[in-house]
């Protein structure tokens, strides 16, 4: 079996999953990033399919970029320029190329968390 990637986005601060937020992914390695997929999240603030599929998949390091701003100015959760939290970034390191990652976001306007998921 393959690995793969997927993630998604909560809103705890409306305690909803969080629409239409963009998200790039790019491969890490040392100071040189790859930008290897985008995505867009659903109503249930997923991406429609892994962000990272099977046969794409490998051991290495990654960056997820979670372009948060629009959704928090879209929502109505901020007034504050610049935002405090605009772009979030998540790096993370894949050791299992035959494991399913999930690596959600937990979002409010002044924070938030991840974790691995399953």
């Amino acid at each position: 079996m393959a690995g793969y990637l997927t993630t998604h986005v909560l809103d705890t601060a409306r305690g909803c999953p969080a629409q239409g937020i963009q998200i790039a992914l790019y491969r890490v390695s040392g100071n040189s990033h790859k930008k290897i997929a985008t995505a867009e999240t659903n109503a249930d603030g997923r991406t429609d399919a892994p962000i990272l599929p099977e046969g794409k998949f490998a051991v290495g390091t990654y960056e997820l970029i979670f372009f948060c701003g629009d959704y928090l100015r879209a929502t109505g959760q901020t007034a504050d320029d610049p935002l405090f939290l605009d772009q979030v970034p998540i790096r993370f390191g894949v050791s299992d190329g035959a494991a399913h990652y999930h690596v959600p976001l937990l979002l409010s306007p002044y924070g938030y968390s991840t974790y691995r998921g399953s």
